[in-house]
């Protein structure tokens, strides 16, 4: 495991490796439960008895939510109901792959991030407060994507020692 970090808190600049000890342990833990949790629910929406429609949740789930004019908008536009029955599950799917292989997985975690914001946002169910699921999910998708996870027993580790990464250093902040 090698995977090391550079902060920056209360102005002082400080370093650290967290693929040492149990810290990387758990990092791998959690990159590997996410994308399980998102194969998963990917895979179960891709062959499934009945083919996966959003529809109804965007239209009718979403009333007490901040967004649910944009997700009404889009439950009544049929090509946007299209594109997200198909990229929902295809998705859901190809991020979790992403995350237990560790490969492009900041770019993943970025993708199942923005997804469970919408998910966070659209639900809005919030009697019990304003921590729930949706919001665990999406802090499991920022501590995968912050904290490059995929340099850790992951094939970014790899992928980042390529000649093609290494001569385009940009192609890191979509791996790790």
């Amino acid at each position: 495991m090698t995977a090391t970090g550079q902060i920056k808190m209360l102005g002082n600049r400080m370093n650290f490796d967290y693929s040492q000890g149990m810290t990387g342990y758990v990092l791998v833990l959690t990159r590997l439960i996410t994308g399980y949790w998102f194969l998963h629910a990917g895979w179960t929406k891709l062959v499934g008895p009945e083919a996966f429609d959003a529809s109804g949740w965007l239209v009718n789930a979403t009333g007490g939510s901040p967004i649910h004019g944009f997700l009404l908008w889009a439950g009544q536009t049929p090509w946007m109901v299209e594109f997200a029955n198909f990229m929902i599950p295809a998705g859901e799917f190809l991020i979790g792959l992403g995350l237990i292989v560790g490969a492009l997985t900041r770019l993943a975690a970025f993708f199942g991030g923005v997804l469970m914001v919408f998910f966070y946002l659209g639900n809005a169910d919030w009697s019990h407060g304003i921590v729930n699921g949706d919001l665990f999910g999406l802090l499991m998708f920022a501590i995968v994507g912050t904290l490059a996870a995929g340099r850790i027993y992951g094939l970014d580790a790899i992928i980042e020692k390529m000649e093609f990464v290494r001569q385009r250093p940009a192609l890191k902040y979509l791996l790790g």
